[in-house]
């Protein structure tokens, strides 16, 4: 039987542990919710109650090794510079003390900076990306075996990019949407589990990029929300980003290759 720690249970995480658990997986998780690690420990999944801001050493089982790490503990714009090293010197020092044989670091495309351009993982001019990302990304990496998928815009279920907009005045609807499906996101990282997929830096995109007015008014339409009050395009960057490494090296089919579709 194989064993999963994620760190930082949120949605992608939580929506991971539950499908891989019905696969046969042990899976353990770091919360910093009682709700949810109640929900979780109900449910059979391995739960702790842990802050990275707070707490250096988290109780995790040294005895035992984990096929794979995803940590999807998160690096906010709203956090400082200074919080966000803080954090993540505290997540490498976690990972320090266990035995894994892979470590999946999950990132943003806003690491990107919001310019005309199409993007890929060989972009490298670090004075254009956004600096408190790549605090997290650089710290992660450095740790053995490790890998930074950097995920679009998610959506699914009931995250609907319409329902965010409704009698509001949209002033990005020009730009082209850089989205994944939550579904996608957890068939790329299970086929990731089961590769030996080289380590290093991977984008998880929709290969299809309508704009996001078009995204908007779609969503809108299907799950009846009321469209925005108006379209005033103000920051109109023509940013794409492209996922074609991971896909090729996987050979893996979108089940929503359109943000339209979502």
């Amino acid at each position: 039987m194989k064993n999963l720690l994620i760190l930082g249970c949120g949605w992608v995480g939580e929506e991971l542990a539950y499908q891989l658990k019905g696969k046969g997986w042990n899976v353990w998780v770091t919360t910093t919710t009682p709700e949810k690690y109640h929900r979780l420990i109900n449910d059979g999944i391995f739960a702790y109650i842990h802050d990275f801001d707070r707490d250096l050493s988290v109780d995790l089982p040294v005895d035992i090794s984990f096929d794979a790490v995803i940590n999807s503990i998160p690096a906010t714009q709203r956090n400082s510079e200074a919080e966000i090293e803080h954090r993540f010197s505290f997540v490498f020092n976690a990972l320090s003390f266990i035995n894994y044989k892979k470590h999946i670091f999950l990132s943003s495309v806003g690491v990107y900076p919001d310019i005309d351009g199409t993007f890929d993982e060989t972009f490298n001019q670090e004075e254009l990306m956004t600096q408190k990302l790549r605090i997290a990304e650089k710290k992660m990496m450095s740790l053995p075996f490790s890998s930074t998928f950097r995920l679009g815009g998610l959506f699914g279920k009931n995250r609907i990019f319409g329902k965010y907009f409704q009698d509001k005045v949209v002033t990005t609807g020009d730009q082209p949407a850089n989205f994944i499906h939550l579904d996608d996101v957890i068939g790329i990282i299970e086929r990731s589990l089961e590769t030996n997929l080289p380590i290093g830096y991977y984008n998880l995109v929709a290969p299809e990029h309508p704009s996001k007015k078009e995204v908007i008014l779609k969503s809108a339409q299907k799950y009846m929300y009321s469209y925005p009050s108006s379209f005033d395009p103000k920051d109109s960057f023509q940013k794409v980003i492209v996922a074609d490494k991971i896909t090729n090296l996987l050979n893996y089919q979108f089940k929503y290759p359109s943000p339209l579709d979502f």
